[in-house]
């Protein structure tokens, strides 16, 4: 019987060593290095392995009332979010919330503000669209990350937030521009990986690199609404359904309205019963 190897989410700290047994070169002499200046600090009698996670703990209860994201801190120190929630949430019944942590990790979670998580950031809508446009394109969210050279959990992480740092916005917006054309099964993503990316994307109605094609100059316009696999019954049955509510107009006045037959109007909130609205005919 074999054991699968898990594959290490990122290769930023010990943890790939430690806990997946990687044994890349850089991640080796990472390890090393620590182990050398672990070993200087128990000569000079320094060596402080942990350090009380209650002071961070508390940190970020406050950062999190000040309307602060898991997920910014997270990509504000370089950590995984799960780094940072166990902090303040048990992962599983058998991992306790951690009482202790390395001094490195508490010094710059204990750095982070709010006004510093807003310092040089800017509207993530364009990352966030080409982002769901490459998964469209059926590239899973952990490929885009290694294609563009950022941490796997990245993307994942920017689809969560509202504000992205300049510099981030900008390894997207180039990365997008080196896989747009690429299909991803030519650089190593499989067939089934690629088929879940892009029924995802339908899912979710998140628009591909060929609607965004002629779309470009509003990609990163926040205000601009992609209407991506909507209809034009839909539209319809949106319409008419503010129109009703707000004006109190028959079915047959608001058809009218929009340019539209009565029969189409009922076609449409019968296709979208959940815009239907129950006044006069």
């Amino acid at each position: 019987m074999t054991t699968a190897v898990r594959e290490a989410p990122h290769h930023r700290n010990l943890t790939c060593y430690t806990r997946y047994n990687c044994r890349l070169p850089e991640c080796v002499e990472r390890k090393n290095a620590w182990a050398r200046n672990r070993d200087r600090q128990m000569r000079a009698g320094t060596w402080k392995p942990f350090t009380d996670a209650a002071p961070v703990r508390e940190h970020l209860q406050k950062l999190v009332e000040a309307g602060v994201t898991i997920d910014a801190i997270a990509i504000t120190v370089g950590a995984d979010r799960a780094a940072i929630t166990d902090f303040t949430h048990r992962r599983r019944p058998s991992r306790a919330i951690r009482y202790g942590t390395n001094p490195q990790l508490a010094a710059r979670i204990l750095a982070v503000t709010p006004e510093s998580i807003c310092a040089g950031r800017v509207d993530a809508t364009g990352a966030k669209r080409r982002i769901q446009a490459l998964v469209a394109a059926g590239w899973p969210l952990l490929h885009i990350g290694r294609q563009i050279g950022m941490g796997e959990q990245r993307p994942e992480q920017i689809l969560r937030v509202q504000r992205i740092y300049a510099a981030t916005r900008k390894q997207v917006a180039d990365g997008y521009e080196q896989l747009v054309n690429v299909r991803p099964e030519r650089r190593g993503v499989p067939k089934d990986k690629a088929r879940l990316s892009r029924e995802r994307a339908a899912a979710g109605r998140w628009p591909n690199p060929a609607y965004w094609a002629d779309r470009m100059d509003v990609i990163d316009d926040p205000y601009f609404e992609p209407l991506y696999g909507v209809t034009k019954r839909e539209i319809v049955a949106v319409d008419a359904n503010w129109i009703m509510r707000t004006t109190g107009l028959s079915k047959a006045d608001t058809a009218k309205r929009l340019g539209v037959d009565k029969s189409y109007l009922d076609h449409a909130f019968r296709d979208h019963p959940e815009y239907a609205v129950e006044v006069a005919a």
